[in-house]
């Protein structure tokens, strides 16, 4: 059981004591150095380099992440110029979390078996699985998310599979300017701190979100509302909302639920740049609510 949970797990793979195949390896490998990297923190701290982390940290989290990976390229709740949702899509890929086609696919067939043995990152198979696990695990992931055909409308766009096949050298490209605009304290605080930061709170919504939390709606799965996921994840927090109405621009749907990527889509919506926004009908809203329980 998962502590302070409700959740009771079984593990279907040995999370370490296993075959590790050479993507297993890379990925492991990369992880690890940027956490040693954080260990410089404490002795490259500068005000201009916390800056940075801050900059990036929403760059990256906000409008690469949660507006486009997520509420833009895999559940289309808005649209965008072009040119725009590209430049939002590259945003994402500085995150260091796989490139467009991947990440969008991937987060389709999450929501398509959600918490069945389906799902690449369900905490019915443990928390360390739904947190990180299952990146580190390629044979078995691979298995549930390798098919890439619900995403077709990102791959037939030259952009994205542009990004698919040179999507490292970005990487490594961001990390020299980062060293060349800031040397090493920004290195350390802009890409090995902020990195890791931004994985473990998008993994967290995996994670966390399933696990602890309130459900207001009935989705049939374990996603819950989590306060501290919501302002930390620029809204993805609210993860029952999200779950009960996926094609929603907006995850915060009560007044006090506090989303910041929603706030960005209105920004972009008032000066013409975001278009088709979709979101729940109060009808929908009130269909799907759980009904208090009978005294």
């Amino acid at each position: 059981k998962v502590l302070w949970s409700d959740v009771l797990y079984s593990p279907k793979r040995e999370a370490f004591l296993r075959k590790w195949v050479p993507t297993d390896i890379t990925y492991a490998s990369f992880i690890g150095v940027m956490h040693l990297g954080c260990l410089l923190a404490p002795f490259t701290f500068t005000w201009s380099a916390f800056n940075c982390f801050l900059v990036m940290y929403f760059i990256t989290g906000c409008l690469g992440i949660t507006l486009s990976y997520h509420r833009q390229l895999s559940h289309k709740s808005f649209t965008t110029p072009k040119w725009l949702e590209y430049a939002l899509a590259y945003c994402g890929a500085m995150a260091v979390q796989g490139d467009p086609l991947e990440w969008a696919s991937s987060h389709r067939h999450h929501h398509q078996h959600c918490d069945t043995p389906k799902d690449p990152h369900t905490p019915y198979e443990g928390f360390w699985w739904s947190h990180c696990g299952w990146l580190l695990d390629n044979e078995a992931t691979l298995k549930r998310v390798g098919d890439r055909s619900n995403a077709q409308e990102l791959a037939a766009q030259p952009f994205y599979r542009f990004m698919e096949k040179t999507y490292m050298w970005h990487v490594l490209a961001q990390a020299v300017a980062l060293y060349a605009m800031g040397g090493l304290p920004w290195l350390v605080w802009g890409f090995c701190v902020r990195t890791c930061w931004v994985y473990h709170i998008t993994w967290a919504v995996n994670s966390v979100s399933h696990v602890w939390g309130s459900q207001t709606y009935n989705t049939g799965d374990l996603s819950r509302n989590n306060w501290w996921i919501g302002i930390l994840a620029f809204g993805e927090g609210w993860h029952n909302n999200h779950h009960a109405f996926e094609f929603s621009a907006r995850h915060g749907l009560e007044w006090w639920q506090i989303d910041m990527t929603w706030m960005c889509i209105c920004v972009l919506k008032f000066f013409g740049l975001a278009d088709k926004v979709k979101l729940p009908k109060q009808a929908q809203m009130d269909r799907m609510r759980i009904k208090p329980a009978a005294a």
